[in-house]
């Protein structure tokens, strides 16, 4: 993902090419709006069946207010909140929940356990998203197989679960034969979608009254608790929003602005508007609004356009989950794990298997256990509005340390959106027992590793600090008594530079030997996305036989040490990574008598460390090139 400026008028995008205004646009189309492009599928429906629940029926009214209440949730929320506001809320060009974390803990200067959280519970319930989408979407088009024939009925899961599995299974692969064909597919399905309300549109005008917010404000107010469920129903249809964000720098702002407005939005508003023109003429169509928009005809070509869709909308968000696990790793919150490149030109395409097991067996215990879309609708809801309320007090940290806003001024422009996602969320929290308990089991159990993971590492940084002697101190032991020299060059990989490193202390106490080079190498990650060649190394001579070097990699980016290393020769240091070795400390953990955490947050602990991927895979060294050296640490 080599990117520019956000604002430039081409950009290099994940597929590796020079792409114009005309084609990020294009591809923010299939990218970007996937998920929030088959909301249509099933959001209307749900709405409706929670507004009818108690009115024996179809009503003018729910149908004018629930449309009221949707359009103006895509014009607040999606249109005004992140297209208008939080596009602007970029780190050298990236988004995200995790960059906004980034950019926070660099406003305030230091990183506090409430932003810490923040960002921690945004990413977690992302991780919910993850993977509901697949489900409710592949689930609700195929679905529509019923209405072309009923002895489809018994076959829905069993074609649902089919499409899953080859969908997890070619992830290996990557995206990128198949990414070119996103955009269009996605823009005929938003022409379609647009189509087909239209043509009952124009049967009944009378719809379009719903553009008044009154009938949105009266449907709330005059159903008490039930209109609070079909408000979270109601939020279904800006599900997918936050990919507005998460994926701005791999398309930039104006292009996924410039989609929105003349594509992904007329084309819903239509649809919407004409799944309620539809219900006025046919109260019985709420069996399935969407897909009794088209004739019978087209119902088949309408289904497997809408799969395609689904699949779309599933790949975008399977790839987000990798890339925002790569910047979770990166930035300390979770252990290192294994990631292959499935591109030799191509960098962001990244496929992480332990991360794609577990999205296919949530996905699918997901689908067997709830069965229908209609029943996993409930628990959908609260894992993208519990997003969006850690993305809006992230925002407002935002502009006021970062924007250098006044905090009124701050708190005026992001309190409205908060006080939106906040009744929203509230509206969903209302079915956490017919299904939304699922988003919350599984952020918290994310949050529970994310946590142990950062507090762990602090403890043992903290071990480290205490029982290791400082690098000074044992420089001016060789002034007094050199070791032999052996010819070669030494890297030792250190958090803590300003210490010995325990596999240079090891290797002095089992081979007695001293290299003729050696060199203690810290990497750090950045809070910026990227970092230029030129700002990379930092290399500094403490002694004849000792350098120093700092090498930094941007959160987005992969660290890749020996190439870092190669930087070195134009600072003076004759790199030659045959000659070199890289003495690596491999730590062998326990459960101590007394630890500082809780006996589970320990266990846990040494489970993800166990199964972390090692430091020299992670950082590219040749394994080759590599001596481990085992310590055993108490923790």
């Amino acid at each position: 993902m080599q990117l520019a400026n956000a604002d430039a008028a081409t950009r290099v995008t994940e597929h590796g090419k020079k792409a114009g205004f005309w084609g990020l646009t294009l591809g923010s189309i299939g990218v970007v709006y996937g998920d929030i492009g088959t909301s249509p599928l099933y959001a209307f429906r749900e709405a409706m069946v929670a507004a009818g629940a108690s009115h024996g029926g179809v009503q003018r009214d729910d149908v004018l207010g629930v449309l009221s209440l949707i359009i103006w949730a895509l014009i607040i929320i999606v249109t005004l909140k992140y297209v208008l506001i939080l596009l602007r809320a970029d780190n050298q060009g990236e988004g995200g929940t995790l960059t906004l974390l980034a950019l926070a803990q660099r406003a305030m200067g230091r990183s506090t356990p409430a932003v810490l959280a923040l960002g921690m519970v945004g990413a977690a319930l992302f991780y919910g998203d993850a993977l509901i989408t697949p489900a409710i979407s592949v689930l609700s088009a195929v679905e529509g197989l019923k209405l072309v024939t009923k002895q489809f009925e018994p076959y829905v899961l069993v074609i649902t679960i089919g499409i899953i599995l080859g969908l997890f299974m070619v992830q290996f692969r990557g995206t990128a034969a198949v990414a070119g064909w996103f955009g269009p597919i996605t823009l005929a399905w938003f022409i379609v979608m647009a189509l087909g309300g239209l043509s009952h549109l124009v049967n009944d005008l009378s719809v379009l009254e719903s553009l008044n917010p009154a009938h949105a404000l009266h449907f709330v107010m005059n159903n008490g608790t039930l209109g609070l469920i079909a408000l979270g129903a109601v939020f279904l249809a800006v599900t997918g929003a936050e990919a507005l964000y998460a994926d701005l720098g791999h398309f930039g702002r104006k292009p996924i602005q410039f989609a929105w407005m003349f594509a992904a939005f007329p084309a819903l508003a239509l649809n919407y508007l004409g799944q309620g023109a539809l219900l006025l003429a046919d109260p019985k169509a709420i069996e399935n609004p969407f897909f009794l928009l088209f004739p019978s005809w087209a119902l088949l070509p309408v289904v497997v356009l809408a799969t395609c869709a689904t699949i779309i909308a599933s790949q975008a968000v399977i790839t987000g989950a990798y890339s925002l696990t790569k910047q979770a790793i990166q930035l300390k919150l979770l252990p290192r794990m294994r990631m292959q490149h499935t591109s030799d030109t191509q960098e962001g395409q990244i496929y992480m298997p332990g991360v794609n097991v577990l999205l296919l067996l949530g996905v699918l215990a997901l689908v067997l256990a709830f069965g229908s879309s209609s029943k996993l609708a409930n628990a959908y809801g609260i894992a993208v509005t519990g997003t969006m309320v850690a993305t809006a007090l992230l925002a407002l940290i935002v502009v006021h340390k970062h924007w250098n806003w006044p905090l009124p001024a701050a708190v005026a422009l992001i309190a409205p959106f908060l006080l939106i996602d906040l009744v929203f969320l509230g509206a969903n929290l209302v079915k956490v027992l017919e299904g939304g308990y699922v988003p919350l089991i599984i952020a918290v159990l994310v949050v529970c590793v994310m946590w142990t993971w950062v507090r762990g590492a602090t403890v043992l940084a903290r071990k480290d600090m205490q029982s290791e002697i400082p690098l000074a101190d044992l420089l001016r032991s060789f002034d007094r008594k050199m070791p032999p020299i052996i010819p070669g060059t030494a890297v030792y990989l250190t958090a803590h530079p300003q210490l010995a490193p325990a596999a240079l202390m090891h290797s002095l106490k089992h081979f007695k030997s001293l290299h003729e080079q050696n060199v203690i190498l810290t990497v750090i990650t950045a809070d910026v996305p990227r970092i230029r060649d030129e700002d990379r190394v930092v290399m500094t001579d403490v002694s004849d036989r000792f350098r120093q070097i700092t090498m930094t990699f941007g959160y987005m980016e992969e660290p890749n040490v020996p190439r870092g290393l190669a930087l070195c020769r134009k600072l003076g240091w004759k790199f030659d990574i045959m000659s070199t070795s890289f003495l690596v400390s491999r730590r062998s953990l326990r459960l101590a008598a007394h630890s500082v955490m809780p006996s589970w947050q320990s266990r846990l602990f040494i489970v993800l460390a166990r199964n972390s991927a090692a430091a020299t895979d992670y950082f590219h060294i040749p394994a080759g090139r590599v001596v481990e050296i085992g310590t055993q640490v108490n923790i």
